[in-house]
């Protein structure tokens, strides 16, 4: 038995489930945030930090509901066994895709319209405003980019530009990860240390999408090409 055709070992189900667990935990601060506002919006008691949502309540409406189905949805993308689907039949990754696709445009323009729109909040200022319109606009990009790829039939570029929308998106639970040893290390932010902050959780974000899809590319290169059998 060659090196070639020796079976590779398949990951268990604990470590196939990893990512989406840990992505879906990531998920929970976006999530959480986005409940408290709804409780707000439907309790009806206007203060000075959520009165910008009661003067235009449709955006904030919007972008929850999608940003929570498109992270909880998108996480289960990157299991592999669920990318294949029994014959005549599409994936559950296929039909998933179809809800994310546009949950994520949803979110991503409804997110946009708010950072344009909204009266900023304190310590929201004009630098992190570019960035929020940087980011959110990469996002739609590469959700439209993933689409045109897919409708091509290439699996590999929609998958890439499909994680890195994904990335962006999933930076609102890494802002977790990256703030909270800086408060606990240096103390409390100020206005230009949250947009630095919070532009370090997008390039974070999108690092280790990258490094994943660097590692999937460099795998696919190292598969050996099965042999062409003497006629």
């Amino acid at each position: 038995m060659t090196a070639a055709t020796i079976p590779r070992p398949r990951p268990n189900a604990k470590t196939r489930w990893l990512v989406p667990a840990s992505l879906i935990f990531l998920s929970l601060v976006p999530i959480i945030a986005g409940a408290v506002r709804l409780t707000d919006l439907t309790g009806g008691q206007i203060t000075p930090d959520n009165a910008r949502f009661f003067d235009s309540p449709v955006p904030m409406l919007i972008h929850i509901p999608t940003v929570t189905v498109y992270l909880v949805l998108g996480a289960f993308q990157f299991v592999p066994s669920l990318r294949r689907g029994k014959r005549g039949r599409a994936s559950w990754h296929k039909i998933a895709g179809r809800i994310l696709a546009p949950t994520g445009l949803l979110a991503a323009l409804s997110g946009l319209w708010m950072a344009v729109f909204y009266d900023l909040p304190p310590l929201d200022g004009p630098l992190l405003l570019i960035l929020r319109l940087v980011f959110g606009s990469a996002m739609v990009a590469f959700i439209v980019l993933g689409f045109i790829a897919v409708r091509r039939r290439n699996y590999v570029r929609h998958g890439e530009w499909m994680s890195r929308a994904y990335a962006i998106g999933i930076a609102q639970g890494t802002i977790v990860v990256v703030t909270i040893p800086w408060i606990v290390l240096v103390g409390p932010v100020d206005e230009l240390t949250r947009a630095l902050l919070i532009g370090a959780s997008w390039v974070l974000s999108l690092a280790v999408a990258e490094y994943f899809i660097y590692r999937r590319a460099h795998a696919s290169a190292r598969k050996p090409r099965p042999a062409i059998q003497p006629a």
